[in-house]
Parts: C-alpha cells; structure tokens; sequence
C-alpha cells in the first residue's frame, strides 16, 4: 500500500448537505394562541374560543431570535397543539400587537420594558386608606395608559375606611371613569366594566389587587397579603403575570405589585394627543413648546384665560406632564379622609 494510501484512510469525509434555500415555512394553517403565563422559558398559551379553549404549553422558536414573547401575545403555534399532558408547542410567530404596555426601570433607563400587549383598559387600583394612595404613580399609571392607547380606569378599594370623592376629584377634570369598592362588598360595577374586555389590573403592594380578583373570580386563589403597619406597604403576594378568564366574558391580567413606573419612553409630544380637546387648542402653541407650566407663550393659558378650557383639566393634564419628566406637583385638593390635611402622598 502507497503512503498516499495509507493517509487517505485518516481523510474527514466530505460533508454531504443539502445546498440552503431561501424559501421559509408557511405556518398559515398553524393554530393561534394567546400567551397567558410565562414560567422559566415556557410559555402557556391559550387555544380556541375564550370559553370553550384549552391550555397548551409551547417554547420560543428559535428562527424568532431575540423577539420578545410577552404575556397577552397573539402567537402562531407549531407542532402539538393539543394541550394533552407532556406535550410541547412551539412559538414561530408572534402577530402584530394592537397595544403595548411598557415600563423602564427609572425615568433615566432608555430600555424599554415590554408588561403587556394587546390588552385596552388598565385598571388602576388604589385604596383610599392602609396604604394611603400615592397620586405620583397613578399619574404615572394614567401616562402609561395613554401612551399605550388603553382606556384607563380607576378602582378605589377599601372605601369602607375612608371617604372616596376627595381622591376622586383630582382625577375628575382629566374625565377617568371609576369605580368604589370595599371589601365583601358588591362588585357587580366592576364587572360591568370589566366584561368583554381584555384589562390589565395594576397597583402597588398592599392595594387590594389580589382580593379583587379572587372577588370577581371564583376558583382564582389568588394569594393576599396585609400591610405593614410600621411602613404602611404591602407585601408583593403575586410574583407574576398572569391570564383570568372573566365568567362573564373577557379577560383579566394580574400583575405583580409595583412601587415604581418609569416613563423614560414616553413622548411628551404624544401625551397630548390623549386629550383631543386640549391637542386641537395646542396647534396654535409655537413650534417646540413643552405646554408645561413654565412654557412660554402656550396657548393653552391663552385659551384658560379666555374662557375656552377648563382650567382644572389643563391644571391636570400639565400634572401628568410634570409626572413623565420626573417631577411632582401637589395634588390641587387636601384629603383629609385619608388622615389629617395632607394630600395623598405623592410617589
């Protein structure tokens, strides 16, 4: 045998793969999911009508790459999408969102973070007493709310303790809906609210999310906390996002408890355009005014002093700006059913 020979034995083999093509998969028949959870890489996704659906666990696809796959998505799933034990799906699409809950860390961090998608009514929850409410963050809330495009809705607990309508009259200019609740008490407005809509429940730790929820729906064994009556904060009882079906129709979010809401990602720009009354006074502002406070020439003071706004609703609006920038002002009436004269607490 040759020495050629003898090393040609030693030779990798030549690779045998197919040439690459551009053409993809077509998941056109694939089954449509909603994300309702998310746990450690695996996500539970809801298949079929809001009553008649089952429950289907599935994993990110790798052709998605680094797309985010969030509570509330709308997804394309391939593989076994029965929902029998010891199945698994996967997520290869994630379809177009028609809202987007976002959050950065502080009013500083550029990085968006992704809450929800796809959901049109945020219900901000507060008590008016233990813990006393924070208008800071329900502006905060509210901001949010309006950049995403959802209908925001204020939910006051605990009104057994303390009077609700001076809470209630700050918000009132800005033309938020709400609703007062207790707890044992009926929830039959809640529900109202709630039906046939996709809401996300938001609040911080201690407000009475958890109690509300396991109200509206029997069997959610949502776990509930208590306040600490040394820091007047609750303790976080949800850890994570999670997807209810309403017994009348619809679906309810709950989220963990939250003592911070930046809005580094907001527009100031935009916020404006929430208030289409105030928007269409503001098209006669010069060109860059901020319609703050302090904005020189606004003619948003123009149209206040000649009587075509309500100066209580620009007041309120102009809050909401001061919110995103970082900022506080005073909420515009004391609540002396929370404790003594001070406004409610600011975040």
């Amino acid at each position: 045998m040759s020495r050629y020979d003898e090393e040609a034995r030693f030779d990798r083999p030549k690779r045998r793969t197919r040439p690459r093509t551009k053409d993809r998969p077509s998941y056109d028949d694939a089954a449509e999911g909603f994300v309702i959870t998310r746990d450690r890489g695996r996500y539970t996704c809801w298949v079929g009508s809001t009553n008649s659906g089952r429950e289907v666990t599935a994993m990110k696809a790798r052709q998605l790459g680094r797309k985010g796959v969030i509570v509330g998505d709308r997804v394309k799933l391939d593989g076994d999408a029965s929902g029998d034990e010891g199945t698994l799906a996967r997520i290869v699409e994630v379809l177009p969102r028609t809202t987007l809950l976002l959050r950065s860390a502080d009013d500083d961090d550029p990085i968006e973070r992704p809450l929800v998608a796809n959901a049109d009514q945020l219900v901000i929850v507060v008590a008016v007493a233990n813990p006393e409410p924070r208008t800071g963050l329900i502006d905060r809330f509210l901001v949010a709310a309006y950049d995403a495009g959802m209908r925001p809705l204020l939910c006051l607990t605990k009104t057994d303790l303390a009077a609700a309508d001076p809470l209630l009259s700050i918000y009132r200019p800005l033309g938020v809906e709400s609703v007062a609740t207790h707890q044992g008490g009926d929830l039959t407005e809640l529900r109202e609210q709630l039906q046939d809509r996709t809401s996300v429940l938001v609040g911080h730790s201690g407000v009475g999310k958890s109690t509300l929820v396991n109200g509206i729906i029997p069997g959610a064994d949502r776990a509930t906390g208590i306040v600490n009556e040394v820091t007047g904060r609750g303790r976080h009882t949800s850890t994570n996002t999670v997807v209810l079906r309403l017994p009348d129709g619809g679906w309810l979010i709950d989220t963990p408890g939250i003592r911070s809401f930046g809005l580094a990602h907001v527009d100031p720009d935009k916020l404006i355009h929430a208030f289409p009354d105030l928007a269409e006074l503001a098209e006669d502002c010069p060109r860059g005014c901020t319609h703050a406070t302090d904005a020189p020439d606004c003619a948003l003071d123009e149209a206040v002093a000649d009587g075509r706004a309500d100066p209580a609703r620009v007041t309120s609006f102009r809050r909401l700006l001061a919110s995103r920038e970082g900022r506080t002002e005073p909420a515009p009436l004391t609540n002396p059913a929370v404790g003594g004269s001070e406004p409610p607490r600011q975040a």
